[in-house]
């Protein structure tokens, strides 16, 4: 087929499935925009850049598919640079699609131009600069075929303007073979043996189940693995709705803000199995001293994530979905009531550790506290919504008081720690499941840096609820100032006067302001239900810290309890 390289850049992406894009033209992308709107493919415009490459992550979050973002030169491109390390941090396929100027203009500082090649290296699996329309095909086939394979993960396109007018004989590439680039997707079941032997000889085993598992979509095979031998459980922040919050081997999140339990366990187990985990810092506490008790496992699809941080005793390298099936086989051929009964004194141990010390706070209070709004939020819900957070204390609470139920429910930037993610990403996730209550909770801090979504939301009357905790704080850093600065709040304070009900209304979005108690289940219930979007500002109290807290260089056992 004769086409444009705009035209060839639309099919490859009707070839690969894609449903819809999220984009903000510009001067070097117009041809690819004219062809937008002659093939009516399906646009989402956002207010901002940076708007498109989180919304984009979102989607992809959401859904399970990769996410497809585009921007033009310049300015355009480099306001995707934050969206682009927030999805490589936790491994979110998407793909990136940049206009460049032209061929004849490169590396003349002409007016919009910017290295974008250069800039995302560090910070995509992949990246290509098209100068010849011949190569676009391939180009598209492989970024996708990069970003949504082995470890998922973003890859950019930068194609230079005259390429998008240029012509070629169109034809996509039915199947890829890239040099150097072979992911592992079936392993050596000699180390899945491996694993189940130390099973055997365990008396204090523990499954540590990270976001590999949600984007492996593998949380129900790590359910039946649980559920049969009673093994307990723990989760990173990212691995969170893989297991559901009531099952009654579900012990908390471990980390800098895990729970009593989830922590106290991972200082006494004597087989730690982590799961498509990165082991970083925030979970890690104390390097040398974490999990100093145990034999540790370490399932992952990318090799290079093993012995990175902390030193495995097994290392299990392949795909979850063929790992996780190879375990359960193996454990299937011992009767369940053997394995629950070899664990038992382990599991009523951490029950006891649960019961002792678990998630509490001032329920007398007058004063409308986060964790209430977020166990009522989770309340009405029943659990069944998709939550999204930006980043700072109101992340920490929803981790810890909102009962998730299913994987892919809890969208988060967990590795970057993206202050903006929240409000641009629950409209992508809103976007990839229409028929799902997608609800954006967020501080006030991180709710300005990307409001202008509102409008966006407003737009396309997409039914997402913004919930503002609104201490007038940042509040994590806040935090950290009143523990360990002598309370010296250097510009942390950012009590303003702005009205954001005035600036929701003004965007389109219907808003109420919630100062009383008693007023909180009624309004939220309502919100909640409404098909429309809509946003609530909270004030809670400024001084309010997220707890448990094991401070920087402490062992994950050193948690402030409060109280």
């Amino acid at each position: 087929m004769k086409m444009t390289g705009a035209q060839a850049v639309i099919e490859c992406l009707k070839r690969e499935g894609v449903e819809v894009v999220f984009g903000y033209p510009g001067g070097a992308v117009l041809t690819l925009y004219d062809e937008l709107y002659m093939a009516n493919f399906p646009h989402i415009l956002p207010k901002h850049e940076q708007g498109a490459i989180h919304a984009a992550d979102g989607y992809a979050r959401a859904t399970g598919k990769v996410g497809v973002c585009i921007a033009t030169s310049g300015p355009g491109a480099t306001n995707l640079i934050t969206g682009i390390a927030t999805a490589y941090m936790d491994s979110i396929p998407v793909v990136v699609i940049t206009g460049q100027v032209a061929v004849s203009l490169i590396g003349r500082d002409s007016f919009q131009e910017a290295d974008i090649r250069g800039i995302t290296t560090p910070i995509t699996k992949h990246n290509y600069l098209i100068k010849d329309v011949k190569d676009l095909p391939k180009a598209m086939k492989e970024a996708f075929h990069i970003a949504r394979s082995g470890r998922p993960g973003p890859v950019l396109v930068d194609i230079s303007k005259n390429v998008f007018a240029a012509e070629l004989d169109f034809e996509y590439p039915q199947a890829i073979s890239l040099r150097g680039y072979n992911p592992v997707y079936e392993g050596d079941p000699d180390s899945v043996d491996a694993v189940y032997k130390e099973l055997l000889k365990a008396e204090k085993p523990l499954f540590f189940v990270g976001g590999g598992v949600n984007l492996s979509d593998t949380s129900e095979i790590m359910r039946k693995i649980i559920a049969y031998t009673g093994i307990p459980t723990v989760t990173s922040l990212m691995g969170l709705g893989c297991i559901a919050e009531d099952d009654p081997n579900y012990f908390g999140m471990i980390g800098m803000h895990g729970t009593y339990a989830g922590n106290l366990s991972t200082t006494e187990t004597d087989l730690l199995i982590g799961l498509g985990v990165r082991f970083d810092d925030r979970v890690t506490g104390l390097l040398n001293e974490f999990a100093a008790k145990a034999k540790i496992v370490h399932f992952d699809i990318d090799a290079a994530e093993v012995n990175k941080n902390v030193r495995s005793h097994i290392k299990v390298i392949g795909n979850l979905e063929w790992s996780l099936d190879q375990l359960y086989r193996k454990i299937k051929e011992r009767p369940d009531t053997e394995w629950k009964e070899q664990y038992r004194p382990w599991k009523e141990k951490m029950v006891t550790w649960m019961k002792e010390k678990p998630l509490v706070y001032n329920k007398e209070t007058q004063r409308i506290l986060p964790q209430a709004v977020i166990e009522k939020i989770s309340e009405i819900t029943r659990g069944n919504a998709v939550i999204v957070t930006d980043v700072g204390q109101h992340q920490m609470w929803t981790a810890q008081f909102y009962q998730f139920k299913q994987p892919r429910s809890f969208l988060t930037s967990g590795g970057l720690g993206t202050m903006g993610y929240g409000l641009p990403a629950a409209m992508g996730a809103q976007v990839g499941t229409p028929g799902k209550k997608v609800i954006c909770i967020c501080g006030d801090g991180g709710f300005m840096m990307n409001c202008q979504e509102l409008m966006a939301v407003a737009d396309l009357n997409l039914p997402v609820k913004v919930i503002i905790l609104n201490n007038g704080y940042l509040g994590m850093v806040a935090q950290w100032q009143r523990t360990f600065y002598n309370q010296h709040y250097a510009h942390s304070c950012i009590k303003t006067k702005t009205d954001f009900v005035k600036l929701s209304e003004a965007m389109g979005v219907p808003a109420i302001r919630l100062e009383n108690k008693e007023d909180l289940e009624t309004a939220l219930e309502k919100v909640i239900a409404s098909d429309s979007p809509y946003l609530v500002d909270i004030r809670i109290p400024e001084d309010e810290d997220v707890l448990p807290m094991v401070p920087s260089g402490a062992r994950l056992d050193q948690m402030i309890m409060g109280g």
